[in-house]
């Protein structure tokens, strides 16, 4: 029996469409080959579910990727106000390391 995460994924999708982890999960799986679906989700995920903190790790390095350079930077600190109103640490951390390679890169 051949494993088809993605079909997987999209059925959770199905039968929980307001679970924000089900988006999470296709749009992080989708990265590996289908970017720009992957962007559509985070985009949803970010308007519709902006309390769902991993989204924004993956949304800013994504959005950065695409040359989306406003779109990330205001990923990277929306993730990073909402690590810290939550008092999630670990995500603040994660968030502010990222924000800070992503800033290191457009000195570049």
């Amino acid at each position: 029996m051949s494993f088809n995460r993605l079909a997987l994924l999209k059925q959770f999708l199905e039968e929980e469409p307001e679970n924000p982890f089900n988006h999470y999960a296709l749009a992080t799986e989708l990265l590996k080959s289908d970017a720009e679906e992957a962007s559509k989700i985070y985009l949803y995920l970010l308007k519709n579910h902006a309390d769902y903190l991993p989204t924004y790790y993956h949304a800013g390095a994504l959005f950065s990727e695409f040359g989306e350079n406003e779109l990330a930077e205001k990923t990277y600190q929306d993730g990073i106000t909402l690590a810290q109103k939550v008092g999630n640490e670990k995500a603040l951390k994660e968030l502010k390391g990222a924000y800070q390679l992503f800033l290191d890169e457009l000195d570049m």
